[in-house]
C-alpha cells in the first residue's frame, strides 16, 4: 500500500509540474528564453532520468501475484464449463448432429494391437469397449470405467471422429459430477512442442485465448495454467493426423512425457497417420484405449435415409435404396459406408429436395466420381435450400444472399491459402500475413499517408475558419510552412509505422472491458496497476517528444530566421520542443494507464468466437482511438489555446486577442485530438488485428478474391454447414472439402494471376508460421 500511495503521489506531482511548466513557458517573453530554456532543461533532465530509472526497475519491484483461492478456481471452472456447453451446443445444433437422428455409426476396439497399450493398463480386464453414436450415454459409462480416461478415435476419412468427440464431450457436460475435470476441445494444429514441451503449458494458452473469460480480473492472473495443473480440465485433442509427420510424433512422445496417472484425454486421428507415428516414436500413448468405426452397411444407409425423407417425398428414391441393398451401385455403396458420405448425400439431396437420379447414373460409375460429384454440388446445395433470413432464432440460414459460384470461388482462395500454409485453421487475423502488410514499404506509405492527409484536412479546416473569423485568405498565409510540416509529420509517422507495421501481422485479437464489445463487465483490478503503467509511457512519451518536438518547432516556424534571428529561432525550437516532451510524457502515460485498464476481457457469458474475437479487438482499438482523441485534444488544445502569447506576432501575420485565441484553440484541439489521436491510437497498443485485418481485406477484396464484408461471408458460411468454428478459429466442415477445393482444376497462368498467394513462384515459401 505504501508503495501505491508514492506511485499516486508521483503521477500527481508529474502532471501538476506539467501543468506549471506549460503555463509559465507560455507567458515568458522571448528576451528571457534562454535563462527559461536553461531552467527548463534541468527540470526536464531530471524528470526524464526519474521516469527512466521508474520504468526500468518498476517491474522488478513488482512482486509475484498471489495464488488464487480455491473459491476462485471452482468459479472459473464452473465459467469455463458453461462457456464450453454453450460454444459445443450451438456448433452441435448448426451442424446438425442430431436432426432427426444422430449417424449410426458403432465404434469397436481397434485390430491392430499395435496402437494400444497392454489392456490391464487401458481398463478392467477382459477389456471390451463399444459404442454407437445412437447411445452416447452408454460410450461416456464406458470412458469413464477406462482406468485413466484416456481414449483415442481413429478411423479413415469422413468417418465421424470429430462429431463422435464432440457427442462424448456434450454428455461429459450433461451428466458431470463436481469432482470431474470440465471437457475442452481444441485442435493440435497450434500445439509447436519445441515451444511447448509439455501439454499443460500449450493447453494454458489455448485455454486463455480461447476463452478470454478466463483471463478477467475477477479470476485473478494464470487461472488457466491452475485449471489445467490442478486437473480441472479434460482435454479432447482434435486432429493429429493434420499435423506433419514428425510433428506427430513429437505430439506422442510430449503426450507421454507430460501426462500424469491422473491426467485423462481423448484424441482423434486417421488410423494410418496414427500408426505411422507411434510405429515412429516407438512407444503407443500410455493407457488409452483406440477405438475404430465399424462400417455403415446399406440398410442401416437406408434406415437412415429414410428418416431423413419426409413421409411423401417429392422425388422417387426407390432406385437408390434398391440399388444401396441390392449391391448393384457399388461407388454408392461405399459412399454411403462412411459418415461423411452419408451427409453429403443428404445435404445434397436430400434437404433441398432434389432429384437423387445422378446417385444410380453416370456420376456413380465410379467411387472418386461420386464423391467429386457431392462435393462440387454441396456448395449450390446448402446455399437452395437455406434462403436468408434476419431472425436471430435461425441458426441454419444465412443472413445475406450469396451466389453460389461466388462462394465456390472465395472458398477455393480460403481452401489454397490453408493448404498451401499447411494447416487446417482460419484465423482471420492471420490474413495480414498473406497480403504484404508487415513489409517496411507497407508501414511506411500508410503511416506517411495518413499522416500527411489528416494534417492537410486540420490545415484546411482551421485556416478556413482562420479566415473566416479574422477576415484573411485560407490559402495566403505561410503556406509553405503549412506544407513543410505537413511533410515533415509524413516522414516521422512514416518511418514510426514503418517499424511498427511489422508487429501487425504477429499479433493477436487482444480485448476491452469496455462495454462496445458487447460483454458484461467483470469486477477486479488487472495486474499491474495504473500508476505503474503511467511512469512506463511517461518514459517512452517523453523521449518521443523530447527528440520530435525539437525537430518540429525549428522547422514549422522558419519566419524566426527573419524577424529575430537564428538565435531565438533555435531558443524557441528548444522551448516548445521541450515543453512538447514533458506533454508528450503526461499523455503517453495517461494514454498508457488508460490502456491497461480496458485491455481486458468483458465478456463473461459467451465462448470466444471469430464474430466475438473480432468485436473484442475492434471495440479495444476504437476505445483506445477516442481516449487519445480525448487527451490529445484537451491537453494540446489547451496547450495552443495558450501558446500564441509566446509566439510573436510577426510570425503569425495579426495580433492573437480573446477571440482570437478562442478561436485558434478550438481548431486546434479539434485538429490534434484527430490527428495525433488517430495516429497514436494505430502506433501504440499491443493489439492491431482488426486494423491490419482491414487493410489485409481491403486489398483482397479490391483484387476480387475475398468479399470485402468478409466475417459477414464466413459467418453465414458456417450457418450454411460448409464452416465449423473451434474458439476463435473457422474450419472448413470436412478436411476432404478443403482438400477438394483446394485440388479444383484452374486455368493455369490465369489461375495464378488470381490467387497468388495459393500459387507461389516455383522455389518460394508462401507464408511463414508465426
Amino acid at each position: 500500500m505504501p508503495g501505491r500511495v508514492l506511485q499516486w503521489a508521483g503521477v500527481a506531482l508529474f502532471v501538476c509540474a506539467v501543468a506549471g511548466m506549460v503555463r509559465y513557458f507560455t507567458r515568458v517573453d522571448l528576451g528571457t528564453a534562454d535563462q527559461a530554456a536553461s531552467v527548463l532543461g534541468a527540470f526536464v533532465g531530471v524528470a526524464g532520468l526519474a521516469l527512466a530509472i521508474h520504468g526500468t526497475f518498476a517491474a522488478r519491484r513488482t512482486g509475484p501475484s498471489p495464488p488464487a483461492t480455491e473459491e476462485t478456481v471452482q468459479a472459473a471452472k464452473r465459467t469455463l464449463g458453461l462457456l464450453v456447453a454453450e460454444q459445443w451446443r450451438r456448433e452441435a445444433t448448426i451442424r446438425s448432429l442430431g436432426d432427426p437422428r444422430p449417424i449410426p455409426v458403432s465404434w469397436r476396439l481397434a485390430g491392430d494391437a499395435g496402437l494400444m497399450d497392454h489392456p490391464h493398463l487401458v481398463g478392467p480386464e477382459p477389456l471390451t469397449f463399444t459404442a454407437s453414436s445412437g447411445r452416447i450415454p452408454e460410450l461416456a459409462e464406458s470412458f469413464r470405467a477406462l482406468s485413466r480416461r484416456r481414449l483415442i478415435v481413429t478411423g479413415g476419412p469422413g468417418s465421424g471422429k470429430t462429431t463422435l468427440a464432440v457427442q462424448l464431450l456434450l454428455e461429459l457436460l450433461d451428466s458431470a459430477t463436481p469432482d470431474e475435470p470440465v471437457p475442452v476441445l481444441v485442435t493440435l494444429n497450434g500445439w509447436d512442442t519445441t515451444a511447448h514441451p509439455r501439454l499443460h503449458d500449450w493447453l494454458a494458452v489455448r485455454l486463455a485465448r480461447d476463452y478470454p473469460a478466463l483471463t478477467a480480473p475477477a479470476f485473478g492472473p494464470d487461472v488457466a495454467k491452475v485449471l489445467v495443473g490442478q486437473g480441472h480440465v479434460l482435454p479432447f485433442l482434435d486432429g493429429l493426423d493434420e499435423l506433419p509427420e514428425q510433428r506427430r510424433v513429437a505430439v506422442i512422445g510430449a503426450l507421454n512425457g507430460s501426462l500424469s496417472d491422473r491426467d485423462g484425454l481423448v484424441l482423434t486421428s486417421r488410423t494410418d497417420e496414427l500408426a505411422a507415428a507411434v510405429r515412429q516414436a516407438g512407444d503407443v500413448l500410455t493407457a488409452a484405449a483406440v477405438i475404430a468405426p465399424r462400417p455403415l452397411t446399406p440398410a442401416m444407409a437406408v434406415r437412415y435415409l429414410r428418416t431423413c425423407l419426409p413421409p411423401r417425398p417429392r422425388h422417387d428414391w426407390e432406385p437408390v435404396f434398391a440399388a444401396l441393398t441390392g449391391g448393384t451401385a457399388p461407388a454408392l455403396t461405399e459412399a454411403a459406408s462412411t459418415a461423411l458420405g452419408l451427409w453429403l448425400i443428404r445435404t445434397v439431396y436430400v434437404v433441398p429436395a432434389a432429384d437423387p437420379a445422378p446417385l444410380v447414373g453416370p456420376p456413380a460409375e465410379d467411387t472418386v466420381r461420386l464423391r467429386a460429384h457431392l462435393l462440387d454440388r454441396l456448395i449450390p446445395a446448402a446455399i437452395g435450400s437455406r434462403p436468408p433470413t434476419h431472425d436471430p432464432a435461425e441458426h441454419f440460414r444465412p443472413r445475406r444472399p450469396w451466389a453460389a459460384d461466388r462462394t465456390r470461388d472465395h472458398l477455393v482462395y480460403l481452401a489454397r491459402l490453408l493448404t498451401a500454409d499447411d494447416t487446417r485453421d482460419l484465423a482471420w487475423w492471420h490474413l495480414a500475413r498473406h497480403t504484404g502488410i508487415g513489409r517496411f514499404r507497407t508501414g511506411f506509405l500508410i503511416g506517411s499517408m495518413t499522416a500527411m492527409a489528416a494534417w492537410l484536412v486540420i490545415g484546411f479546416v482551421g485556416r478556413f475558419v482562420y479566415g473566416a473569423v479574422f477576415g484573411m485568405g485560407w490559402l495566403t498565409h505561410n503556406v509553405r510552412e503549412w506544407l513543410l510540416s505537413d511533410a515533415l509529420f509524413g516522414l516521422v509517422f512514416g518511418l514510426v509505422f514503418a517499424f511498427k507495421i511489422k508487429d501487425w501481422s504477429r499479433e493477436a485479437p487482444g480485448f476491452t472491458r469496455f462495454p462496445l464489445s458487447g460483454g458484461v463487465r467483470l469486477p477486479g483490478r488487472p495486474r499491474r496497476g495504473f500508476a505503474a503503467r503511467f511512469f512506463r509511457g511517461a518514459a517512452a512519451g517523453f523521449a518521443a517528444g523530447a527528440i520530435a518536438g525539437p525537430v518540429y518547432g525549428s522547422a514549422s516556424v522558419p519566419a524566426y530566421v527573419f524577424v529575430s534571428g537564428p538565435r531565438a529561432w533555435l531558443l524557441f525550437g528548444l522551448v516548445l520542443g521541450l515543453v512538447f516532451g514533458l506533454v508528450s510524457g503526461l499523455v503517453y502515460g495517461l494514454v498508457s494507464g488508460i490502456a491497461g485498464r480496458l485491455e481486458a476481457p468483458a465478456t463473461a457469458g459467451t465462448a470466444g468466437t471469430p464474430l466475438s474475437s473480432l468485436r473484442g479487438d475492434r471495440a479495444l482499438n476504437l476505445v483506445r482511438l477516442v481516449a487519445l482523441g480525448l487527451v490529445f485534444g484537451l491537453l494540446f488544445g489547451l496547450a495552443y489555446a495558450l501558446l500564441p502569447d509566446a509566439i510573436p506576432r510577426q510570425a503569425l501575420g495579426h495580433p492573437l486577442g480573446d477571440t482570437h485565441r478562442f478561436v485558434f484553440g478550438l481548431v486546434s484541439t479539434l485538429g490534434i485530438a484527430l490527428m495525433f489521436g488517430s495516429l497514436f491510437a494505430l502506433a501504440v497498443g499491443e493489439h492491431h488485428a482488426w486494423v491490419a485485418y482491414l487493410i489485409a481485406t481491403h486489398r483482397l477484396a479490391r483484387r476480387r478474391l475475398l468479399p470485402r464484408g468478409l466475417m459477414s461471408f464466413l459467418d453465414d458460411a458456417h450457418r450454411l454447414g460448409l464452416l465449423r468454428t473451434v474458439g476463435p478459429i473457422w474450419q472448413f466442415r470436412h478436411a476432404e472439402l478443403q482438400d477438394h477445393l483446394a485440388s479444383a482444376p484452374g486455368d493455369g497462368e490465369g489461375d495464378r494471376r488470381r490467387f497468388p498467394a495459393a500459387f507461389p513462384a516455383p522455389g518460394s515459401v508462401p507464408f511463414r508460421r508465426p
